[in-house]
C-alpha cells in the first residue's frame, strides 16, 4: 500500500508539472499572438496616419498653389528678369557685360543726388514717424479727455485722397501761401519752400501727417497687450513711470517698433507720388528721389541702368531690415522666451 501511495504521489506530481508546463507554453503563445496583433494594429494605424498626413499636405499645397503661382508670376519672375537685364548690354543683343551697368549707375550724378536725398529723407522721417507715433500712443493711453476725437483727428489723413493732400500743401507752402504769410507776420523771411534747400522739410511734414495716425493705432494696440500684473508689481516696488516704460513696456513693444519702422521705411520710399504731383518729373535738387531717377530712366528706355539701380536699392533695404531684425531679436529675446 505504501508503494502504491508513493507511485500515485509521483504520478500526480508529474501531472502537475506537465500541466504547469503546458499552461506556460499556452500563455507564451497567447502573448506572442497578442504582440503580433498589436504590432499589426500599430503598423496599420501608422500607415493610416501617414496617408492622412499625406492627404492633408496635398490639400494644403492645393490651397497654396494659386498664391504661389501669383508670387512666382508677379514677383520672382520679374525679379529674375531685372537681374538678367542688369548684367547684359541690352535686351536685344543680350551680351554679358558683368558689373558694367552697376558702374554706370555709380558714376551717374543723378543717381548720386537721388540716393543722397532718399537716404537723408529716410534718416530724418522714419525715426520721427516712429518716435512721434509712439509718443502719441502713450499720451492717448494716459486717459486724456476727448481721446476718441484726437484719435479720429490723427486717422483722418488716411481717408483724404492724394490729390486733395497735394492741393492743400500747395496752398500752404506756395511762395504766397499761408505759411509764408504767417511767417512774415512774425517777422520771418519769405521762402519759396518747394524750390529751395528747405524743400525736404515740406515733404517730411507731409509724410508725418499721413503716417502718424496709422502708426499710433499700432502702438496703442501693442500697449494694451502689455501684462498689467507686471506694471502693478513694478509700482509696488516703487518704480517710476519712466522706469516702467523703458524696462517693461518697451520690451513688449520691440516687435511693434520693428514692424512700424519697416512700414515707415517702405512708405518713405513711396513718397515719390506726392513729390511728383507737387513738382513734376524734375523737381528742385533736394527733392530728387530714387523714384524720380528710376522713373526718368524708364522713360529713356535704359532698362540696364534701371535694373542695376533697382537691385542696389533692394540690397540696401534688405541690409537695413536685417539689421533691424537682429536688433529686435536681441532686445526682445527674453520676452519671446
Amino acid at each position: 500500500m505504501e508503494n502504491l501511495k508513493k507511485i500515485s504521489d509521483k504520478t500526480s506530481g508529474s501531472f502537475e508539472k506537465l500541466n504547469r508546463f503546458l499552461r506556460r507554453n499556452a500563455d507564451g503563445q497567447t502573448n506572442e499572438r497578442g504582440s503580433v496583433v498589436n504590432r499589426m494594429r500599430k503598423s496599420f494605424k501608422r500607415g493610416r496616419s501617414t496617408k492622412k498626413a499625406m492627404r492633408e499636405t496635398a490639400v494644403s499645397w492645393a490651397f497654396l498653389l494659386p498664391s504661389l503661382m501669383g508670387v512666382l508670376t508677379f514677383f520672382v519672375l520679374p525679379f529674375c528678369v531685372v537681374v538678367f537685364y542688369s548684367i547684359v548690354n541690352n535686351p536685344i543683343q543680350k551680351e554679358f557685360v558683368g558689373f558694367f551697368n552697376f558702374e554706370r549707375v555709380f558714376t551717374n550724378n543723378a543717381f548720386r543726388q537721388a540716393a543722397y536725398n532718399t537716404f537723408k529723407f529716410s534718416v530724418i522721417a522714419v525715426p520721427l514717424a516712429v518716435a512721434l507715433s509712439l509718443f502719441l500712443a502713450v499720451v492717448m493711453e494716459s486717459g486724456i479727455p476727448f481721446k476718441s476725437q484726437f484719435r479720429s483727428f490723427f486717422l483722418s489723413p488716411m481717408m483724404v485722397p492724394i490729390a486733395s493732400i497735394v492741393l492743400i500743401w500747395q496752398v500752404l507752402f506756395h511762395f504766397n501761401g499761408i505759411v509764408n504769410v504767417v511767417g512774415m507776420y512774425f517777422g520771418g523771411p519769405k521762402i519759396d519752400w518747394l524750390k529751395s534747400d528747405k524743400a525736404q522739410i515740406v515733404i517730411v511734414v507731409l509724410f508725418l501727417w499721413k503716417n502718424l495716425g496709422y502708426n499710433m493705432i499700432l502702438f496703442m494696440a501693442a500697449l494694451s497687450s502689455v501684462p498689467k500684473d507686471l506694471i502693478e508689481v513694478a509700482r509696488l516696488e516703487s518704480a517710476t513711470d519712466s522706469q516702467i516704460f523703458w524696462t517693461i513696456k518697451m520690451r513688449y513693444l520691440s516687435s511693434t517698433v520693428l514692424f512700424v519702422t519697416i512700414m515707415s521705411l517702405i512708405n518713405s520710399f513711396k513718397v515719390f507720388r506726392e513729390i511728383y504731383l507737387l513738382t513734376g518729373d524734375y523737381p528742385y535738387k533736394t527733392l530728387y528721389m530714387m523714384q524720380h531717377f528710376m522713373n526718368n530712366t524708364f522713360a529713356s528706355v535704359d532698362y540696364q541702368k534701371l535694373s542695376a539701380s533697382a537691385i542696389l536699392m533692394a540690397l540696401v533695404i534688405i541690409v537695413l531690415m536685417f539689421i533691424m531684425f537682429i536688433t529686435e531679436n536681441r532686445y526682445g529675446k527674453d520676452i519671446e522666451g
